[in-house]
């Protein structure tokens, strides 16, 4: 068994500078409502940024949109393709939603900043998955100039 998987562990700043110019589509699972928490003004200011947002929420079951944008229950639901999926969800509470994710093979899964979860990005990274450990968009998005 060779760690071919690896390189899908996306660790560079020119690595993540060179995924975020070529997407255009971001799921967000465990997005928010409330304009203050990370998981709403992150999103917002990709969207600004030109980049289409679909809000994957995992609360507010009577929510049907956010941002202007219709909500789906999971990501493997959201229809076309979707380059990045951004992960706003506790370490912990990841492994769940993995087939979820793999399901949708999307290009990239995007852990925010402090969500680490070795295990589960493995699995993605073995699925063909690249992965984004513990950086925040919105700072990366900053970094570019967008």
């Amino acid at each position: 068994m060779t760690d071919e998987w690896r390189k899908h562990l996306l660790e560079s700043d020119d690595q993540i500078a060179a995924l975020l110019e070529s997407s255009k589509r971001i799921a967000v699972l465990g997005m928010k409502v409330e304009p203050h928490k990370p998981a709403r003004f992150v999103p917002a200011y990709a969207m600004a940024a030109g980049y289409e947002i679909i809000p994957v929420p995992v609360y507010y079951p009577d929510v049907t949109e956010i941002l202007g944008k219709q909500v789906y229950r999971k990501v493997a639901d959201v229809p076309g393709e979707v380059d990045i999926v951004n992960v706003f969800r506790r370490p912990k509470d990841i492994p769940p939603h993995v087939d979820d994710i793999i399901a949708k093979q999307p290009r990239a899964v995007w852990f925010q900043l402090g969500i680490t979860n070795d295990d589960a990005a493995e699995k993605l990274a073995r699925a063909g998955i690249d992965v984004v450990q513990d950086r925040c968009l919105m700072v990366e998005l900053r970094r570019m100039g967008k």
